[in-house]
């Protein structure tokens, strides 16, 4: 059976986004490519990183994470990533609202959950089979998972700049061991890998 990781690249203070997001500005008010620069700057430097990041046969994400809508659906959203989203396999979306499947170019499905993390990795699990799930965020999201002891990898990317406030990874996550599996150092990126040791 596959892995279910993470990947998050945040600030050096631990910030995924910075306050005030909204439709202009998804990652809130932080200067631009603060987070992801790396991803786009110094892709090749980074390759195997990006690679691993849509290693997935499924992938879970919060609603804040796939768009700015907020309450009753009032508007056809798709997603942030245009008609053909990198994702390419079924993708389960947390939600207090009802939404029919949303299907896009290249293989994505957005599927609406409305009952909860556990029953969106159910959902997850029995679309991968033996492949990965990918919680891909955002912050509140991955923690949930980790807080619920799903998580098997938490890979961070770690970059020189700090935010402030906004969404923090560990934020409501009971103390646990983490054990560092490997940490690599690239010009705009800090990537490091972790596993939460379970008894």
């Amino acid at each position: 059976m596959g892995k279910v990781f993470s990947d998050l690249a945040v600030s050096a203070d631990g910030f995924a986004t910075g306050v005030n997001q909204r439709e202009e500005a998804p990652f809130g008010d932080i200067e631009e490519n603060a987070l992801h620069g790396w991803m786009f700057e110094t892709a090749d430097e980074n390759r195997a990183e990006l690679d691993a990041i849509l290693d997935s046969g499924a992938t879970i994400m919060g609603r804040n994470m796939f768009g700015p809508v907020r309450g009753e659906w009032d508007r056809d959203w798709r997603g942030w990533w245009g008609p053909n989203p990198p994702y390419h396999g079924p993708v389960f979306v947390l939600t207090h609202f009802a939404h029919d499947p949303i299907e896009m170019e290249g293989g994505t499905t957005f599927h609406f959950v409305t009952d909860g993390i556990h029953s969106a990795f159910e959902q997850a699990r029995a679309a991968a089979g033996d492949g990965n799930i990918s919680i891909a965020g955002g912050a509140t999201t991955v923690n949930q998972y980790l807080a619920a002891g799903l998580l098997d990898e938490l890979r961070l990317h770690v970059t020189a700049c700090i935010i402030g406030a906004g969404e923090r990874v560990f934020d409501g996550v009971p103390a646990q061991p983490l054990e560092r599996i490997s940490v690599r150092a690239a010009s705009l990126v800090t990537h490091i890998t972790y596993r939460p040791v379970r008894s």
